[in-house]
């Protein structure tokens, strides 16, 4: 095969990071990929698909034209001339699925989000037949992409796209007499729920028989501003940090006690499943396949998402015995290597690839 892969964006942090490793699946199969960027956002997925090796291209437009999207993808498509699109998130799924049409080449389209907005869901819906396969990246990313867009079974499957690495920094046991340093990745967005940790966090401070704590929050994004006032409105100053966009993800998971991930809702969710395999007990809502992965008391805590009370107190619980915290997170590594070793993800690429074949022939 000679495959396409049409992404929404090379932005930072999102569907476009799991690139390298989903196309080293192609790859090693055999097949040849590019990536054609409907937009470059801002560029951070770039450097690792070219570091991978990847061949990328990159319009240079907005997230709303469309048009002029659909007109350069169609050129690119007529200079490269694959046989197959592979493709990501819902505007590089419509516009391939029309490219592909127009070519009379098969379409296979990823699922990533647990929560389509209602113009997108219907859309794709009424498009689902315009790709001949539909993979969900996550279990629970594919029930909800069936109950959603009403998939038949034999044209949908699941494909994780994370995958634990044994080799990956591991965290360190808390100390007493040290703060102790709780960590979360994603982009600055009322999505991520870090309003709601932060106003959590702020009961903390009057909370007794609680050590010092410090939050980090890397990422970047529209919600900066909002999160700075909330911080100083309630004298969190000393206790919580925006550092910006985080390179070396390894290491800033292995610098910290416990993870949270507050989010209104999530799919996969590669943050949390990355702490895990840094050995790390996450705190989160109750959304996506984080209901799967963290077992209460266990591996880590859930609590409904929005519910400022419900996480304040899982916090207390959590940060009023730091000491084991290294024990609940050596819990959560051993659940993503076995669950989402490497192996594991590479069968699931080749069975989707060798689904792609039947379905096409």
């Amino acid at each position: 095969m000679r495959i396409a892969y049409i992404i929404n964006s090379t932005e930072g942090g999102g569907a476009a990071f799991p690139v390298p490793a989903i196309t080293s699946v192609f790859r090693e199969a055999g097949h040849e990929v590019a990536v054609f960027a409907l937009t470059r956002r801002d560029g951070r997925a770039i450097k690792p698909m070219l570091e991978a090796g990847l061949e990328v291209h990159v319009r240079e437009g907005g997230r709303k034209d469309h048009l002029a999207a659909l007109l350069w993808l169609k050129r690119q498509m007529d200079l490269w001339q694959p046989t197959h699109l592979w493709t990501s998130l819902t505007r590089a799924t419509l516009l391939g699925q029309i490219v592909g049409q127009r070519r009379g080449i098969p379409v296979a389209s990823w699922q990533h989000s647990a929560r389509l907005r209602p113009p997108n869901g219907t859309l794709l819906r009424l498009r689902r037949n315009a790709s001949c396969l539909w993979i969900g990246d996550s279990q629970y990313v594919t029930t909800i992409t069936q109950q959603q867009l009403h998939i038949p079974a034999e044209r949908l499957m699941c494909w994780p796209i994370f995958h634990a690495r044994a080799d990956a920094p591991q965290s360190r046991p808390w100390q007493r007499g040290e703060p102790i340093r709780l960590g979360s990745l994603g982009r600055l967005h009322p999505v991520k729920g870090f309003d709601t940790l932060c106003l959590a966090l702020a009961r903390l401070r009057q909370a007794q028989h609680i050590p010092p704590f410090h939050l980090t929050l890397a990422g970047e994004g529209e919600e900066r501003p909002a999160l700075e006032a909330l911080i100083r409105e309630n004298g969190l100053e000393n206790n919580v940090s925006l550092p910006g966009f985080c390179e070396n993800t390894g290491q800033f998971l292995a610098d910290q006690h416990l993870y949270l991930q507050p989010s209104h809702w999530e799919g996969f969710c590669m943050g949390a499943h990355e702490a895990m395999q840094a050995g790390l007990p996450v705190l989160a809502s109750a959304v996506g396949e984080l209901t799967h992965s963290i077992q209460d008391g266990v591996t880590g805590w859930t609590v409904p998402p929005k519910d400022t009370d419900a996480l304040a107190a899982a916090l207390t619980t959590a940060l009023a015995n730091p000491e084991h915290l290294t024990v609940m997170g050596q819990a959560g590594r051993a659940y993503v290597l076995t669950h989402f070793s490497e192996d594991a993800f590479t069968r699931a690429g080749n069975a989707a690839l060798q689904k792609l074949d039947a379905l096409t022939h």
